[in-house]
């Protein structure tokens, strides 16, 4: 797993292209690696910052003072200027993130009531079914961040501890073998181990997924 906390990141553009896409007029995005990328946009493009920057309106009597980066990304934002490079830091923006990633994450860890599906179809399947065995989303997410190729886009603090986050599967395929191969083992060591789910007294939900998962 690859965790980028935005609270201790500092993205790099390039000030040339963001000054381009500054005055576009079209919607563009910077993602966390510092890349500028116009819409419309790809689900692993996690983006720090995504908008549309209207033309300033000129008076009779005087024409619009040009406006900095600073005031250009918002109040949220620190922008640090160094020649060829523009130095972006994004944590204090965090709910602007979610609000532009959201919708492409894999998971959301953003609630403060922890994980409770997974976006992908086919994982969310296996996950509803495992249910059943008494496994949680926890302990999913635990097992897919430990294991699978994940890249995690968050804020963390120590003290006082503070976490929210959005999980992006880097390789969907995989993953989804890698949690079938979990959902199996796990309900297997229950049958095996464990009295309250011996074969004999699976209801029938659990016993179709004995059946999906070749778990007997």
């Amino acid at each position: 797993m690859k965790k980028i906390n935005l609270l201790n990141e500092k993205i790099i553009v390039s000030t040339q292209e963001l000054s381009q896409a500054l005055s576009s007029h079209k919607e563009f995005g910077i993602t966390v690696k510092g890349e500028i990328k116009y819409a419309p946009f790809e689900r692993l493009d996690m983006l720090i910052f995504q908008d549309k920057i209207s033309p300033q309106r000129a008076s009779a009597l005087s024409m619009p003072k040009p406006r900095t980066k600073q005031e250009l990304l918002g109040k949220e934002y620190q922008v640090l200027e160094d020649d060829e490079r523009t130095l972006i830091k994004c944590g204090c923006a965090w709910q602007d993130i979610i609000n532009y990633n959201v919708r492409n994450c894999d998971y959301d860890d953003t609630s403060g009531d922890g994980v409770t599906q997974f976006a992908d179809e086919k994982i969310e399947d296996m996950g509803w079914m495992i249910i059943d065995f008494d496994v949680s989303y926890k302990e999913m997410v635990e097992f897919l961040e430990e294991n699978a190729d994940i890249t995690l886009l968050c804020i963390e603090n120590e003290e006082p501890y503070q976490f929210s986050g959005m999980g992006y599967f880097n390789d969907i395929d995989a993953t989804q073998k890698l949690f079938f191969d979990f959902c199996q083992k796990a309900i297997k060591d229950k049958i095996e181990n464990d009295p309250d789910y011996d074969f004999d007294i699976l209801d029938e939900d659990q016993i179709e997924a004995v059946e999906f998962f070749n778990a007997k």
